[in-house]
């Protein structure tokens, strides 16, 4: 990271961090939380999770772009409160997890883990949702991705339905679409893009795309917004299958400014990639991120905490599991 990238994370963590109750920065005030709401309870709470974190990833470096995926899948549907991790029970209702948008979803287990460890030092204490949202920032940094702090006091919700999950974006949507569903969450359309670039981390599966490589539309066999080299390179990734993966840029375990750089080769991997680029909504936007990766840093670390923010539970509207994956 060059001098003035540097400065720039450093700066806007001055934005970011404020301490005391937690006014959103201009995001919306969430009484509840605080930066240092753990500092009394479990003052170990953050370091448990990043260290429990940096191991699974140091193993296994593809795991953060789970981590990353996962928050935005559980803050999207009913918000930020662990529903996605709770598991479907016999007789009852299924769970989030279970969808067919959320089967690829990873690092269960890393999540699980911390749980553990914090259930042993603070029982009761730190809530499943707050992990995964600090897990999630820490799988940033890790990556190579900027610093940042998010406030804390998030409960666990009690609710997890296969059917919420419809709302979450779909990899066929175009940019009209796309900023249209942000914005009933409070997202701007360049908040909408910074939060599109976690794509500069992990692959896709054949499964999203290939409805780009033939039948596209009544006048093209394949989407003609592809590059044709990139189209022959997604063509021989689904050779192997729907589950075969292809990666979005050329640093898939890299949080850097790549995928942009991508859209603008044409050889963005989803529709709603490459859409960021065709649209004059949104190109200006994507331009300036391939451009300047310290100004895509600032805007994605402001919208990933903003995004931490929606519809939060408090109080007595949520609980702290003992164990992420049952309510209890």
């Amino acid at each position: 990271m060059g001098k003035y990238e540097l400065l720039m994370v450093i700066l806007s963590m001055d934005i970011i961090v404020s301490g005391g109750r937690f006014d959103g920065g201009g995001y919306g005030f969430v009484d509840g939380l605080r930066m240092e709401y753990y500092m009394m309870s479990c003052p170990f709470a953050e370091g448990i999770v990043k260290n429990t974190v940096n191991r699974h990833l140091q193993a296994d470096p593809t795991l953060a772009a789970a981590l990353v995926r996962m928050h935005f899948h559980d803050c999207f549907i009913q918000g930020c409160d662990a529903s996605v991790l709770i598991d479907s029970t016999k007789g009852g209702k299924t769970a989030e997890k279970d969808s067919p948008a959320n089967l690829s979803l990873r690092g269960y287990e890393i999540i699980d883990e911390a749980k553990e460890e914090l259930e042993n030092q603070c029982p009761g204490v730190v809530s499943c949702a707050d992990i995964l949202a600090m897990a999630a920032r820490d799988a940033v940094f890790f990556a190579g991705g900027p610093v940042y702090d998010i406030p804390k006091g998030r409960k666990d919700g009690r609710r997890s339905r296969i059917e919420d999950t419809i709302n979450l974006p779909s990899p066929a949507l175009n940019s009209s679409e796309l900023i249209r569903i942000f914005a009933q969450h409070g997202f701007s359309a360049q908040e909408m893009v910074a939060l599109s670039g976690a794509h500069t981390l992990g692959v896709a599966r054949c499964s999203s795309f290939k409805h780009r490589l033939s039948n596209f539309d009544s006048t093209h066999d394949v989407d003609p917004t592809l590059d044709a080299q990139f189209a022959q390179t997604l063509s021989k990734t689904c050779g192997g299958g729907d589950k075969s993966e292809q990666a979005f840029d050329t640093t898939k375990n890299d949080f850097d400014n790549d995928y942009f750089n991508a859209l603008q080769r044409k050889s963005g991997v989803l529709f709603s990639d490459q859409t960021l680029y065709n649209s004059p909504r949104t190109r200006g936007i994507v331009n300036g991120y391939a451009f300047n990766q310290a100004m895509f840093f600032l805007d994605f670390q402001q919208a990933m905490v903003k995004m931490g923010l929606l519809d939060v539970k408090e109080g007595s509207n949520g609980e702290v599991r003992s164990n992420c994956r049952i309510i209890n």
